[in-house]
């Protein structure tokens, strides 16, 4: 692995190498480096700087199911700003399809978009299969709810994770029951709940978790906030720091958007709220009026809602999130929340910052 290396030997001031580590002994005191090919030893210290290679932490996902399930519509929806009726226009998918979707600066979701006709499938568990399956972080599969073929849906969703199995065993799974507003409202409940069970029992011993989504509602950005979720990498930091930004600030709740999905990567709540599903409600509704406001050649910027029970305020936080702060106090002055999320923005970028860390060296 290649480094910079400054030199302060024998007082001769800055001079940048390009040198190859070759070994280390002890806590980094004393390390052997190679530069032009003369192995150096030198005395060294570290500290935080942005490595010369790649600072992108990429997470392979793949998205599969039969053709017409609605994969790339959703993926659409999510990555790409369309909006639902846009949607229609979409052709089928021919073989696979590669997109690089960077998320939360350092994070990036390499998504494979598997076309689902027949004869693409049985190529991608057989000619393709190590190179579709190798080094997967996520599957997720769609089923079409109003498929008739449900039998050879769950044959291609078993050899998924049979190969799954064999190249990615670590991989987390997802199933989409998907375009559930096809389904008479009564009847939802009951019909999820019934192929949630036949997935949940065909993937053993890979556990699934399964979501009901449309692409005409929250529950499709619900469904893409679990996932992306369970792709970041220090997200428990994140938790604390947004409890502990919640309670100084004593605010109801605090929400965390990524920034060009407005997708939910945290939050904190200091007690129970009626509706469960007002998170993703918040996301689509924002996603739409940041889209409109893109038509008038305007960009969303900050937004705040105040009525005598509580004052909500969303804003921009780092670069590459926004955040919304919920005060059940409305009579607290909106210039001393702006101010407290203001003066936190400093801590949380230091955060993303640490979601990959890269090692420098100086040499003495």
């Amino acid at each position: 692995m290649s480094w910079w290396i400054e030199d302060r030997r024998r007082g001769r001031g800055r001079k940048i190498h390009r040198g190859c580590i070759r070994r280390l002994e002890g806590k980094g005191a004393r390390c052997f480096i190679s530069l032009s090919g003369l192995e150096l030893k030198a005395e060294i210290s570290l500290f935080w700087v942005t490595k010369m290679a790649s600072k992108a932490m990429k997470k392979k996902v793949l998205l599969m199911g039969k053709s017409g399930s609605g994969k790339t519509s959703m993926r659409s929806i999510i990555f790409a700003n369309y909006i639902a009726r846009d949607t229609r226009r979409l052709g089928a998918t021919i073989d696979v399809e590669h997109s690089h979707v960077r998320f939360l600066g350092n994070l990036v979701l390499n998504l494979w978009d598997c076309g689902g006709q027949d004869n693409f499938m049985e190529n991608y568990f057989a000619s393709q299969r190590d190179s579709i399956f190798r080094n997967v972080e996520v599957l997720i599969y769609v089923f079409d709810v109003e498929n008739l073929e449900v039998e050879k849906d769950m044959h291609y969703y078993q050899s998924c994770l049979e190969a799954i199995l064999q190249n990615s065993p670590e991989a987390k799974v997802f199933c989409l029951v998907h375009k559930m507003d096809l389904v008479q409202e009564d009847q939802r409940d009951p019909i999820f709940h019934k192929r949630e069970e036949d997935l949940k029992r065909l993937s053993r011993p890979l556990e699934c978790t399964c979501f009901r989504t449309s692409i005409w509602d929250e529950t499709l950005y619900k469904a893409w906030s679990c996932i992306v979720y369970q792709l970041i990498p220090n997200v428990q930091q994140l938790e604390t720091s947004l409890c502990m930004f919640a309670n100084i600030i004593e605010a109801d709740e605090v929400l965390l958007f990524e920034k060009a999905t407005f997708l939910v990567i945290s939050h904190y709540q200091s007690k129970q709220q009626r509706d469960i599903h007002r998170f993703e409600k918040i996301s689509n509704i924002i996603k739409q009026f940041k889209l409109s406001c893109s038509k008038l050649a305007a960009s969303f910027q900050s937004m705040e809602v105040r009525n005598s029970t509580f004052a909500a305020f969303i804003d921009v936080f780092t670069s590459n999130t926004y955040v919304m702060v919920v005060m059940s106090d409305p009579s607290i002055p909106s210039a001393a929340t702006l101010i407290n999320i203001r003066n936190a923005r400093k801590h949380f970028e230091k955060l993303e910052r640490m979601e990959s860390p890269k090692h420098g060296l100086m040499m003495r």
